[in-house]
């Protein structure tokens, strides 16, 4: 195969010489930048991209360069499998406000939890200035992480089911559910339930979120196949473990698209545009586009590895690498920030 173009030239890290990519990958694709470390999350501030990284840092790539940025956090983060620094959102006002919004699973005295903070960025670093919502449930793995602002702007979270697929199905958990917070850490009035941060529930392990218009969808983690892509609606129930792919119960949703008993796409972050819904898929190593109207799906990036977060500007599918997350096959020069036009 052909060596990648490389799209911002050569990055260097925060102290750090610059290094060279060399991995040999698809030419559709452009590096815009490499050496990352295990990253989750992409936000854009107009050409400015952060990226997080689950050992706990902040990645700024800006005008060709890439700096590490350190992030100060009231707890230590967990080593748990998936565990780490995870979704990241930057405020609406962070032009001005230097404000931004965190989930990372942590450790103390009384166990492994997640928990959302908001942070503060002074240029140089960021500062965990107030925790949102914290004890949070976390279990051996299946954490979720995902954090957007919806066009209603408030603050949505994914959470998988700690490891305990029951918790699902219990109302009064926050494990296994979409989470609709108000920036400020309190419950919307106009939530499912006024005294609940539980926006929907019986999920496995949500870890994208996007919307059409105002209509929200998400892509989850099947138990071994039965990978799904759903519509949200509000104080619905996602059926897990009591169904999961095509199974169908009352009162219980069934996934517009499904990978199947027989295939795991192992999806993760999302993008959307028009009628499609372009979704990052780690086991199934590719990005996946969803068409809403004829019902089909098709791969558009393969043969980079497992890819865990996706962004959209304009024709522009920005998107990163997850090979050196325990359960990919790295190259040198992984994990990388890539784009491709979509045709």
């Amino acid at each position: 195969m052909k060596r990648l173009l490389i799209g911002l030239a050569s990055f260097a890290l925060a102290g750090c010489a610059t290094q060279d990519a060399v991995a040999p990958k698809k030419s559709a694709e452009q590096i815009v930048a490499h050496n990352l470390d295990t990253p989750w999350a992409i936000e854009r501030s107009d050409n400015t991209f952060y990226i997080t990284e689950r050992p706990g840092h902040i990645v700024k790539v800006q005008h060709g360069d890439m700096k590490r940025q350190n992030i100060t956090l009231s707890a230590p983060l967990a080593t748990a499998a998936e565990a780490g620094l995870l979704g990241f959102v930057l405020a609406p006002d962070f032009t001005t406000s230097n404000r931004a919004f965190a989930y990372y699973t942590y450790e103390s005295t009384k166990g492994q939890f997640n928990r959302i903070v908001e942070l503060r960025y002074d240029e140089s670093m960021w500062q965990e200035e107030k925790i949102l919502l914290d004890h949070i449930p976390s279990g051996t793995y299946h954490h979720g992480g995902r954090l957007k602002i919806g066009p209603d702007h408030k603050l949505y979270a994914t959470v998988g089911d700690a490891s305990d697929p029951n918790l699902a199905q219990q109302r009064t958990s926050l494990a296994g559910k979409i989470l609709r917070l108000n920036l400020d850490g309190s419950i919307p009035h106009d939530n499912p339930s006024s005294h609940s941060y539980v926006y929907s529930y019986g999920h496995r392990n949500p870890q994208g979120i996007v919307w059409l218009g105002r209509t929200m969808y998400a892509s989850e983690h099947g138990n071994s196949a039965h990978d799904e892509i759903n519509r949200i609606e509000p104080g619905h129930n996602y059926g897990w473990p009591i169904i999961e792919g095509t199974a169908t119960k009352p009162m219980m949703e069934t996934p517009l698209f499904t990978s199947g008993a027989d295939t795991t796409w192992a999806p993760s972050g999302m993008a959307a545009s028009g009628s499609k819904l372009y979704v990052a898929a780690l086991r199934g190593t590719a990005i996946i586009e969803f068409d809403l109207k004829t019902k089909k799906q098709r791969t558009i990036v393969s043969d980079v590895g497992r890819i865990r977060d996706v962004m959209l500007v304009d024709n522009t599918l920005y998107f990163i690498t997850n090979n050196r997350d325990g359960r990919g096959t790295p190259q040198e020069g992984d994990d990388y920030l890539m784009q491709q036009t979509i045709k």
